[in-house]
């Protein structure tokens, strides 16, 4: 019997027992995945970046947990020698509607302990992306670029070297709890632990309900499209460009990424995705489809957000539509500069009400602990994530 079972080998299961392993190296470890291999989809699938903490009310675990997790990343890179550039990024008003805002995420920056800031004029924006558009602008000096997937690479190798197990296609079908212990059936094996930490992303409210805690949330899966921009068309981005995001909706707008491996992506968007692991317009399991189509939740949060909605749909459809939102930003782009690029989904707990839990949101109990919401920023914040329920475990011990 191991003393803590972790579900889920994305970087937030793996941060997780890193940080349990680094805290109490005597716990015996085993972590349980169901793919063939770690970080294969949220992880593996985002756009890299550093989050600073710029958009996060203050105070929230989101906003906490990403300032903590931002200072650990940089030391576990510098010390592990895993590529990362702190190229900083400009969020851009590209009206005088917008500025309000602006000035709303500006001082929330401030208030998150972002230093260096600055105000960017339309001339100052150029002077940092010459292509584009907006009357007032903000110059993040913190935000950065990494490949995630190195990061777990090396988390996974660490881990293993420390004694942790790792066990892959193994995915949960069932958890019986016994007393001080519980049983975790997976499709192949059982295996016991004293403590079951659930870090399984898009499917962690499914495990979730394998528990005593039953939380009266579901995860509604988002999809995000990108395209990238052609090798030609890549002097139109030199790091990182941002809109100002609708604060209504828990999604940060398309913006321009440049990446790690040289590719400039553009998007996402910001669809229903017809599965849990729905990558492509054609992705549809309809079993999960009509679980979220059912969802009370979801049903109000379609109702309330149905004309953005529809217009996210549209731009999946069409390219023109794409290249208009890209325009706001970048008036220069056209069509002819876009190829497609890849995509992710997005695991974003919903509520009974209709809420779109914005934070990050752990339940727990003696012999359970269910990390139910874990959205961006989670990769930047994953380490200091981990640290968090590590603390929560070891106090069990």
């Amino acid at each position: 019997m191991k003393d803590v079972l972790v579900i889920g080998g994305g970087i937030v299961g793996l941060s997780t027992a890193w940080q349990i392993k680094q805290q109490s190296p005597n716990l015996s470890i085993t972590i349980l995945e169901k793919e063939a291999g770690a970080a294969q989809h949220q992880t593996g699938n985002n756009s890299g970046v550093i989050h600073s903490g710029l958009y996060y009310k203050p105070g929230s675990l989101k906003a906490l947990n990403c300032i903590k997790g931002y200072d650990l990343m940089l030391d576990f890179c510098r010390k592990e020698d895993i590529d990362f550039d702190l190229c900083g990024k400009v969020v851009v008003a590209t009206n005088d509607h917008e500025v309000p805002y602006l000035e709303t995420l500006f001082a929330r920056g401030e208030e998150n302990g972002l230093a260096n800031m600055q105000w960017l004029n339309t001339e100052e924006i150029k002077e940092h992306e010459p292509y584009v558009h907006g009357v007032k602008g903000i110059y993040v000096p913190q935000t950065g670029i990494i490949d995630y997937k190195q990061v777990c690479k090396k988390l996974e190798s660490n881990l293993q070297e420390s004694g942790v197990l790792i066990y892959y296609n193994q995915q949960v079908r069932k958890i019986n709890h016994m007393g001080t212990s519980s049983r975790v059936f997976t499709s192949t094996s059982e295996y016991d632990g004293k403590l079951v930490v659930n870090c399984a992303g898009l499917y962690s409210d499914k495990v979730s309900k394998m528990t005593p805690l039953k939380p009266d949330l579901k995860i509604v899966p988002f999809r995000g499209e990108y395209y990238q921009l052609k090798e030609s068309s890549k002097h139109l981005v030199k790091n990182l460009i941002y809109p100002v995001p609708d604060p209504n909706f828990p999604f940060l707008g398309v913006h321009f990424t440049r990446m790690m491996n040289g590719r400039v992506e553009a998007g996402p968007n910001a669809v229903l995705a017809f599965a849990r692991e729905g990558y492509t317009k054609f992705d549809i399991n309809v079993s999960e489809l009509l679980e979220t189509l059912a969802w009370p939740g979801f049903q109000k949060v379609a109702m309330k957000y149905w004309k953005t909605g529809f217009g996210e749909m549209y731009r999946s459809f069409s390219k023109g539509a794409f290249t208009k939102a890209l325009q706001k930003l970048i008036p220069d782009i056209r069509e002819s500069d876009l190829e497609p690029g890849g995509a992710g989904v997005r695991a974003q707990a919903c509520d009974r009400s209709g809420g779109l839990l914005d934070d990050f949101h752990i339940l727990e109990s003696d012999h359970f602990v269910n990390v139910c919401n874990a959205p961006s920023p989670a990769a930047t914040s994953s380490l200091a994530i981990g640290d968090e329920i590590a603390s929560r475990v070891i106090k069990r011990f």
